[in-house]
C-alpha cells in the first residue's frame, strides 16, 4: 500500500502531516496536527490550514520550532519514517535571510 497521493497536476505528493513525521519534524501525526493548528507552519509562503495538504518535490516549508525558524526545501518524498540521517537526505535546509 502506498502512502503517497497525487496533487492536481498528477505529480507524486504526500500529505503534510505524514511528511512532518517521516522527516522527523514531528514525532507523531497528532503532534503534526497540533503544529499546524498552532499556525507554526507555512507551505510555499502560505499558512497551512489543513494537515491533508499535498506536498511535492520542490515545495518549501517554514516551521517554527520553539525559538527557531527552519526553512526547508523538499528534495524527495520519503516512503516511511527512517533514521535522522536518512530523513535529512530528503530536504535541504536554507538559512533565514
Amino acid at each position: 500500500m502506498t502512502q503517497s497521493v497525487q496533487d492536481i497536476e498528477g505529480e507524486p505528493a504526500l500529505r503534510l502531516d505524514r511528511l512532518l513525521v517521516y522527516l522527523r519534524f514531528a514525532r507523531t501525526r497528532s503532534a503534526a496536527h497540533a503544529m499546524i493548528e498552532k499556525g507554526a507552519l507555512r507551505h510555499n509562503r502560505h499558512h497551512v490550514r489543513r494537515a491533508s495538504e499535498a506536498v511535492k518535490v520542490g515545495d518549501v516549508l517554514t516551521l517554527a520550532q520553539g525559538e527557531d525558524i527552519r526553512i526547508v526545501e523538499i528534495l524527495s518524498l520519503p516512503n516511511r519514517r527512517a533514521s535522522p540521517a536518512a530523513a535529512k537526505a530528503h530536504y535541504r535546509e536554507h538559512s533565514r535571510a
